[in-house]
């Protein structure tokens, strides 16, 4: 079974009462990831999820850390040196901004074979991860 590595947005989504029909899709693709135990996520991706979610949706804090208790049954890279500067060359070939290579190189190093994401172009293949934006 593939495992498939979760952008920032996917996660925010579920939590938008703007727009119902990307919570209720991102909220129904969680669960058949957690369910299916493929899900894959970054320490960056918590740290972003963080932020929009107070900053953006204006979401209590304690609540989204709750939240992020919930995303610890995805398996989790831990963004270390190697990767960041795995992510600058990716940045650089690929001409991608910095976070986008880090969420990439994530991916790759965990095996992903899709990345979801809203941030980069559908149907990509970047380091042989395929971007898939599934709303």
């Amino acid at each position: 079974m593939s495992k498939i590595f979760i952008d920032t947005n996917i996660l925010v989504y579920c939590m938008d009462s703007f727009d119902l029909a990307k919570r209720d899709r991102c909220r129904m693709l969680l669960k058949t990831l957690t369910n299916d135990l493929r899900g894959v996520i970054s320490t960056q991706v918590m740290q972003e999820f963080y932020v929009a979610a107070t900053k953006k949706l204006g979401a209590d804090a304690l609540l989204v850390k709750d939240i992020l208790h919930y995303f610890e049954r995805f398996e989790t890279v831990i963004i270390t040196p190697s990767l960041i500067k795995e992510a600058i060359d990716c940045s650089i070939i690929n001409r991608l901004s910095f976070w986008d290579a880090l969420i990439v190189v994530a991916a790759e190093s965990a095996h992903c074979e899709k990345l979801w994401s809203e941030d980069l172009n559908d149907g990509q293949i970047i380091r042989g991860v395929g971007v898939d934006n599934p709303l």
